[in-house]
């Protein structure tokens, strides 16, 4: 079976990076993604920037797009009012999330008259009626959960709130992945999860990464690095290891993953192409 995909983007800081988000829509948006996914920046700092690029993409490159929308820094009535932004544009996808804390916080805090968790922003965006809504999992227990338990219960809270799907944070193994999606269905979620997949374009931004969502970093994956480093092999193995991993979750049974990009197209690239995903659609010109 050939997976469905979809691709993760974050919304450009200058000119630079426009073109680059340009480049890397160019290279993907060929493998007919199911949607593509423009995040906010930590803090909701990139809102305005998000704002922006999904009005673009969604207007000009023939995308089915999803927006980030999080309930960090701002009103009810603000978010709402963005999200009917969204609507207005013709976004018909978001992608609801509590945020994380503003830069040198340590801990999120509700504005005052804003949502106070996830499960508020989703409850009112369903009561919208317009958007497909998935939210954020974490296969292996949010760093802010009591247990492994209380994360499911979490994420049950938020499909009950009326959240459509889930795509997960990254992970390394296809068994953490199974164990998550089994405990899941015996929790009574029902809703689709989509795995997240992090290409390895650079294995100590990835152990950071990893770090701050609580991703464990299987001993082989950090020796094989270590020995890739020295040979100049790194791309190579990051490729091989990803496209493993992708394999043995489509042999699972998964339909459909989800590429945190980085706006660097090659590698996603190169992996879809290894599962069998063939171009099939060139990008609208830009009017």
């Amino acid at each position: 079976m050939t997976p469905s995909v979809s691709f993760e983007f974050y919304p450009p800081r200058s000119l630079e990076a426009s073109f680059k988000l340009w480049d890397t829509v160019q290279s993907l948006a060929c493998l007919d993604p199911r949607f593509v996914s423009v995040t906010y920046g930590a803090g909701g700092t990139t809102r305005d920037l998000t704002r922006d690029a999904v009005k673009a993409l969604n207007g000009s490159a023939g995308l089915n797009v999803a927006a980030h929308l999080t309930c960090v820094d701002a009103s009810r009535e603000e978010t709402l009012n963005i999200a009917s932004e969204f609507a207005e544009a013709g976004v018909q996808e978001i992608v609801a999330l509590r945020g994380d804390p503003p830069k040198n916080e340590t801990s999120f805090t509700p504005h005052p008259d804003g949502f106070e968790n996830a499960c508020e922003l989703i409850s009112a965006l369903a009561d919208m009626n317009t958007f497909t809504i998935r939210v954020g999992a974490y296969p292996e227990v949010h760093p802010e959960a009591a247990s492994a338990k209380a994360n499911i219960d979490w994420l049950k809270r938020k499909i009950d709130a009326g959240a459509h799907e889930a795509i997960t944070q990254f992970f390394f193994e296809a068994d953490t992945f199974f164990r998550f999606r089994d405990a899941c269905a015996d929790a009574g979620i029902n809703a689709p999860i989509i795995p997240g997949i992090l290409p390895i374009e650079n294995w100590d931004g990835a152990q950071r990464f990893a770090k701050a969502c609580g991703t464990k970093i299987p001993a082989w994956l950090c020796d094989a690095f270590s020995k890739a480093k020295r040979d100049g092999r790194e791309d190579l193995l990051a490729t091989a290891v990803a496209t493993e991993l992708c394999s043995n979750l489509v042999d699972g049974g998964v339909e459909h993953l989800h590429f945190y990009t980085l706006n660097k197209p090659e590698m996603t690239r190169d992996i879809c192409l290894a599962l069998g995903i063939r171009p099939q659609v060139a990008l609208r010109e830009v009017a």
